[in-house]
């Protein structure tokens, strides 16, 4: 499994602080990530297909590593569908480990695991829909709780 420096995030927050715009926060971390060596892409498209038929495209925040997907929030509370959006990008491609990484009043992340056996298909995947998504979501965890920073 893709092990993420959390360190970055809270650099990033401790800097930066509470009340920028996502873009402000994923432009740092890209910073940050990249200083170190990884391989960053921001705003990677992915395609939505239903029953054979492209309908839309989604953009996942940054995508390290061609390895994890940061999903980036920047509100006063978590939105209750921001952990269902990262498990959708997941499905979406062969890719098995995301982090929601909220900049609120108080920094926090998630780690979500979803084991997924979805070929790799670069910056035009697909996600294909279920007639049950439950089935597959039941496999999908939350790795590790949130974490503090040190300071």
């Amino acid at each position: 499994m893709y092990a993420f420096d959390h360190q970055r995030f809270f650099d990033v927050y401790n800097t930066l602080g509470y009340g920028f715009l996502e873009s402000a926060y994923i432009a740092a971390l890209e910073f940050e990530l990249s200083l170190r060596g990884h391989a960053v892409a921001r705003e990677v498209s992915i395609r939505v297909i239903y029953k054979g038929r492209e309908i839309a495209w989604q953009r996942v925040d940054i995508l390290v590593d061609d390895a994890v997907i940061l999903e980036i929030k920047a509100t006063p509370k978590l939105p209750p569908n921001a952990s269902r959006q990262l498990y959708n990008y997941l499905r979406a491609t062969r890719l098995e480990v995301g982090l929601l990484l909220h900049f609120g009043p108080k920094p926090r992340f998630f780690r979500l695991f979803s084991p997924n056996q979805a070929p790799l298909r670069t910056a035009a995947t697909e996600v294909v829909a279920t007639e049950n998504p439950n089935t597959v979501e039941d496999e999908a965890r939350v790795v590790s709780d949130e974490f503090e920073p040190s300071v």
